[in-house]
């Protein structure tokens, strides 16, 4: 698929040509703007400076003498850098985004669940580079993963090319993308779920993230229930000084629980136990605890 369409706009097309030109800057150097990016929008007005302390101050993890000052400074550099790496990672050449992943750890868990014939559920938290781990699995094998469009149609013109490329197919974030994501796990393939987001009313249900309730997907629970798929968090991280990244594979040790809740709030454990192994890599910028609307939170009173 080409990166920009024929009948993309002038201006869009000015604006793709001026990305596809710094995704060739070196990582390093990109990294390193990204930096400078993440301070720019941390002192930008609005509420993300605010939500990313609350969040990362009030999940814990500045406790057993860690800094938490330091431990946000840290964060705000990742999240910049996050944003200036989708540029080569959506951009550059496909073989040349495969190469940027310099090892994996737990793959061969994949790989075992595959010879044994089963579907494969990645669950990929939003930590370190997420977007390049559909990617690498496309480069292997077939993948199937949800796709929401942005609104801004020169963002939606890149994400589209750069995700799907390889063996990745893309289906809407609808029924019918869950029921190809049900087809894709029957015919063996792998499928990848963002586990962090916050569920639409009535997909979801509430339970702990870090010590305050978050609604919860439960498409997961679901699809390995109906398809006996093998489930795995999956987590890139980001290396220092620009060197690439580390896929790393953790197996579910068991097949999650029929009750949607509990299921939940084992998946919202497997998340944060990634999250302590890097804290400054997740992003902690998200809305994680919103109540979507119509919702009931388990906070409120109850009705007379």
């Amino acid at each position: 698929m080409g990166i920009v369409p024929r009948l993309v706009p002038q201006r869009q097309f000015r604006v793709i040509f001026l990305f596809k030109l710094l995704a060739r800057l070196p990582l390093p150097l990109l990294h390193g703007l990204g930096i400078a990016l993440g301070w720019l929008v941390y002192w930008a007005p609005g509420r993300h400076a605010g939500r990313m302390r609350s969040n990362l101050f009030d999940s814990g993890l500045c406790t057993a003498g860690r800094d938490c000052k330091r431990l946000l400074r840290q964060t705000i550099g990742e999240s910049g850098k996050a944003i200036v790496e989708l540029l080569p990672v959506w951009l550059r050449p496909y073989d040349k985004v495969v190469k940027l992943v310099k090892g994996t750890s737990g793959w061969e868990h994949i790989d075992a669940a595959r010879a044994a014939g089963q579907g494969i559920i990645l669950i990929g938290p939003h930590i370190g580079c997420f977007e390049i781990i559909n990617l690498y699995y496309a480069s292997l094998h077939p993948f199937t993963a949800m796709y929401k469009p942005p609104r801004k149609a020169v963002l939606a013109t890149l994400m589209l090319a750069g995700r799907q490329r390889g063996q990745a197919t893309l289906v809407p974030t609808d029924l019918s993308g869950v029921r190809a994501q049900l087809a894709a796990l029957k015919r063996h393939e792998a499928i990848g779920i963002l586990p962090d987001q916050v569920a639409t009313g009535g997909d979801g249900v509430w339970a702990p993230f870090f010590g305050r309730p978050a609604y919860t997907p439960t498409l997961v629970a679901s699809l390995q229930r109906k398809t006996g798929a093998a489930a795995f968090f999956v987590a890139a991280e980001r290396l220092s000084w620009g060197r690439g990244y580390h896929i790393h594979v953790f197996p579910l040790e068991a097949p999650l629980p029929e009750d949607k809740t509990a299921a939940a709030a084992l998946i919202n454990r497997g998340v944060e136990d990634i999250v302590r192994r890097f804290p400054a890599q997740y992003l902690w910028s998200y809305n994680r605890h919103k109540r979507p609307g119509g919702v009931a939170h388990p906070d409120d009173p109850p009705e007379e």
